[in-house]
């Protein structure tokens, strides 16, 4: 559920004590205090499961999160035992920063939840306390406090954490389009090195000034966090692992290609093929696992047509935006899309325009109001 309240535990039930070590949002920064005449840029969004009964807390984390990934308890947990978990969200621009605190649990995000999931964003995270151990494509990262991960949420994943606090940043695909191959060489590592110390300096200093942030900082935020990401990136991810490198290379060459050229009537696998200098063959085993080549060209404008109808400052017709998807029959575009997120066009446009959740909604989702990928979505 969302609640504004403070950060003194549910009754009967104490977080655990290295979790207790950092609360937000921090208090201003003495520095920042005489600006008092200046409007915040971030209003924060909150979840937290402590105000459920213990019974309902797990399902509800479990709904806030599906959107991103599909969370389990581990074994021997119940969800008799009730789950502590509490999100705070800072939409700055297109980027959405996450204060986290949860108990222990595994994650999944596998192909099938990425053929119907809007969300491709990059994601970098800072672990406060507690280790995670995520396997993505048989190579497993570990990290523990001070230590921080990248991924991209373009391909699946799967792993385990302890209790643990976090700091999450996500940046949409879009932000870093140019620097995708080399960013996709980078998922699922652990970022080091004098860099990675820097960025997670950065991302210290951020949280800390989270609620003093003006309208006029953030773009320079923005640009900020995206060049030390990809330059942590190019650092890390220089370590030779050998044809799966080459291929996701390839691959994300492929991706880039797509994404330059998707409302284009000659985005067909012959001009790709030209354009990639490789053989249908090779195109068609890159995107194997995604259904094949055509349907990951069609999710992709489906994907896009998701994200026109709702930014609220899109205004086209449906069959506009149908069209730039490349569905001459409007009713084809309706069913394509209704099969990929559960509701149709109008819906989503409709579920915007009056602030509400353009997902369908579980009970716990009715009763919390908005999932992190409402979080996600409004972010881009």
């Amino acid at each position: 559920m969302v609640t504004e309240s403070g950060d003194d535990p549910a009754a009967g039930k104490e977080w655990p004590a290295h979790l207790e070590r950092r609360r937000w949002p921090r208090e201003p920064s003495p520095q920042k205090e005489h600006r008092v005449d200046v409007p915040p840029a971030l209003v924060p969004l909150r979840f937290s499961t402590r105000d459920l009964p213990p019974k309902e807390q797990f399902q509800s984390w479990r709904s806030h999160m599906a959107p991103l990934v599909d969370v389990h308890l581990q074994n021997g947990q119940s969800e008799d035992d009730g789950f502590l978990a509490e999100q705070t969200g800072w939409h700055l621009g297109d980027i959405l920063i996450v204060q986290q605190r949860v108990q222990a649990c595994s994650y999944i995000r596998d192909q099938a939840m990425l053929r119907s999931s809007p969300i491709d964003h990059w994601n970098v995270g800072v672990l406060r306390s507690g280790r995670a151990w995520t396997e993505a494509n048989r190579h497993v990262t570990e990290t523990g406090p001070g230590e921080i991960f990248f991924r991209s949420l373009g391909y699946p994943y799967r792993g385990r954490m302890t209790d643990s606090a976090a700091v999450l940043v996500f940046l949409p695909y879009e932000l870093l389009t140019r620097d995708a191959p080399l960013l996709q060489n980078a998922h699922n590592i652990a970022l080091s090195g004098s860099l990675a110390e820097l960025l997670v300096s950065y991302i210290d200093g951020l949280e800390a000034n989270l609620s003093n942030l003006t309208v006029e900082e953030a773009p320079r935020i923005i640009r900020t966090i995206g060049d030390m990401v990809v330059a942590c990136a190019a650092s890390s991810a220089s370590l030779d692992r050998g044809q799966e490198q080459t291929n996701m290379g390839l691959m994300e060459r492929a991706h880039r290609y797509i994404h330059l050229n998707l409302h284009s009537d000659s985005l067909t696998p012959d001009v790709m093929c030209r354009a990639l200098g490789i053989s249908r063959t090779r195109l068609y085993q890159l995107f194997e696992t995604s259904g094949g080549v055509f349907n990951y060209i069609r999710k992709r404008r489906l994907l896009q047509a998701y994200a026109d109808l709702t930014n609220p400052s899109d205004n086209r017709p449906i069959s506009e935006i149908a069209e730039a998807a490349r569905f001459d029959v409007a009713a084809n575009f309706t069913r394509a899309f209704s099969h990929e997120f559960g509701l149709s066009p109008r819906e989503v446009r409709k579920t915007i325009a009056t602030e509400r959740p353009a997902i369908p909604a579980t009970r716990f989702m009715r009763r919390s109001g908005t999932t992190i990928g409402d979080w996600l979505t409004l972010a881009r």
